[in-house]
């Protein structure tokens, strides 16, 4: 589906006739005029709406992974971290080590927002990367938090804490992308590196088809 957004008045479009209303993030039929603007992909247009107004998507994204990592799954972590702030999109994620620091580490690089939901009842836990650290002190009952939470997940490499976070974020019917080894169950996305990530979280932003 080709998006055109005009960056003068901040309308996006598609080719085949539809308008997006970013008030409730859905798509209208246009009754005048025809798509305008220069042509887009799903991030760059969420990238320019979210980060003109602020309030196309207040809800966080999730990135979930092991706190025992491999370099190059912490590499993808950051780079992905990175991916949302840029989009303006909040991070959300269990606030440790591991995974969950590389995320955070790569949305500060990039001047964005993270949220650490805590296991621990202490903040102090929390990498110090991590902007906002809330200490639910509730222990790994928080994975379902961060799955409720989440518009949708990013699951990088990752065990048995990872699977249940996609486990509970498919009971929400939540939609999960999986990247560096994550956890293949029926239901997720598999990508193949962050950026076809970025577009699968974009596109639901968007409320648009995912690619199959």
């Amino acid at each position: 589906m080709k998006l055109f957004l005009d960056f003068e008045s901040g309308r996006l479009t598609t080719a085949d006739g539809k308008v997006f209303v970013p008030s409730n993030r859905s798509w209208h039929e246009m009754e005048t005029g025809a798509p305008a603007g220069r042509d887009v992909t799903p991030t760059e247009a969420v990238e320019w709406l979210q980060n003109a107004n602020g309030t196309l998507c207040r809800v966080p994204v999730a990135i979930i992974g092991g706190r025992e990592a491999s370099p190059e799954q912490l590499a993808v972590a950051e780079t992905m971290g990175q991916h949302l702030a840029r989009m303006g999109l909040t991070l959300l994620c269990g606030g440790r080590q591991g995974i969950m620091e590389a995320a955070c580490r790569g949305a500060a690089s990039a001047n964005g927002l993270s949220i650490g939901l805590l296991p621990d009842a202490d903040p102090a836990m929390a990498n110090p990367h991590v902007s906002v650290p809330i200490a639910t002190g509730i222990g790994i009952a928080r994975n379902a938090l961060v799955a409720r939470a989440a518009l949708c997940l990013v699951a990088i490499g990752g065990g048995y804490g990872t699977i249940s976070e996609i486990a509970f974020a498919l009971q929400f019917e939540k939609q999960v992308f999986v990247l560096a080894d994550g956890p293949l169950i029926d239901g997720v996305h598999p990508c193949a590196d962050a950026v076809q990530a970025a577009d699968g979280v974009a596109r639901v932003v968007l409320n648009l088809p995912l690619e199959a």
